[in-house]
């Protein structure tokens, strides 16, 4: 098992790298403009999240990053790869290699133990042992404070609880970068702020690459950077910096956002 539960890109790239890209859904009669022109870079390490108000463009962006959708236009390099022209199995692979889901309906599988739901993914990567199978999912299970809960099954397990195995999941293939939609969306405060608590300390100790789309506010400012869409573009990039959170705060969405530095420290 590495030390770090993340796959290095080739050097000199970003762990993803978007340039103009633009998705347009037409009916016979109207055109919908979903993203209008994405530039956005993330490199190995990185806490990132990506907020906006509902129909901004994050569910759209999340799936062209997760190659689950094509975008119209534009350029996506995954891990220095281009996605464009690849055949959907060679995206499969690509995505299976490089990608770890975390979805707010967690999507585990009923009937299999929370052991084996975390080695399903190494299961259908192929040429992993079985012995090595285990090891890795146990090594994640405990990452993820779970590993006295693998031999349980998913209904009896609490929301929380559930996330943390389905997190677990996700980094069972060392995946480049966590791709987190609405992690805390079916959660209660108390364990969404421990689901995020988790996710911060993953990329603090493991070196987890992470993208996070949010729509709470509360919760991006977790990240290292927020990134704010809206009408399908960013609108405006924040770091944080020297300990310091940023707050941003909805005004009318002509007016974009108003940035305002909190003297918390993290």
């Amino acid at each position: 098992m590495s030390q770090h539960a993340t796959l290095s890109p080739s050097p000199g790239h970003a762990v993803l790298a978007t340039h103009d890209l633009r998705k347009v859904f037409r009916t016979e009669s109207v055109e919908t403009i979903a993203l209008a022109g994405i530039n956005l870079s993330i490199d190995p390490g990185e806490y990132v999240a990506v907020t906006g108000p509902s129909g901004c463009g994050k569910t759209t962006l999340m799936s062209i990053l997760g190659l689950l959708d094509d975008p119209s236009s534009g350029t996506y390099l995954l891990s220095g790869t281009s996605v464009a022209g690849l055949s959907e199995s060679a995206r499969a692979k690509l995505r299976n290699q490089h990608i770890g889901f975390v979805f707010q309906s967690f999507n585990l599988i009923d009937d299999l133990s929370v052991l084996a739901n975390v080695e399903l993914p190494l299961l259908y990567r192929g040429g992993v042992r079985p012995a090595e199978r285990r090891e890795r999912a146990e090594a994640m299970l405990d990452a993820v404070g779970i590993s006295h809960r693998r031999q349980h099954y998913p209904s009896q397990l609490s929301g929380g609880q559930q996330q943390r195995v389905a997190i677990a999941r996700a980094l069972a293939t060392e995946p480049a970068i966590l791709l987190a939609d609405e992690p805390t969306g079916n959660l209660d405060s108390k364990a969404g702020e421990a689901v995020m608590q988790l996710l911060e300390d993953l990329n603090i100790r493991l070196g987890s690459t992470i993208l996070m789309v949010t729509h709470d506010l509360h919760y991006a400012n977790r990240a290292k950077r927020i990134v704010r869409l809206a009408d399908g573009q960013v609108v405006d990039e924040h770091f944080a910096a020297d300990g310091h959170v940023l707050e941003l705060k909805e005004t009318e969405l002509s007016k974009g956002f108003e940035v305002q530095w909190n003297d918390n420290v993290r």
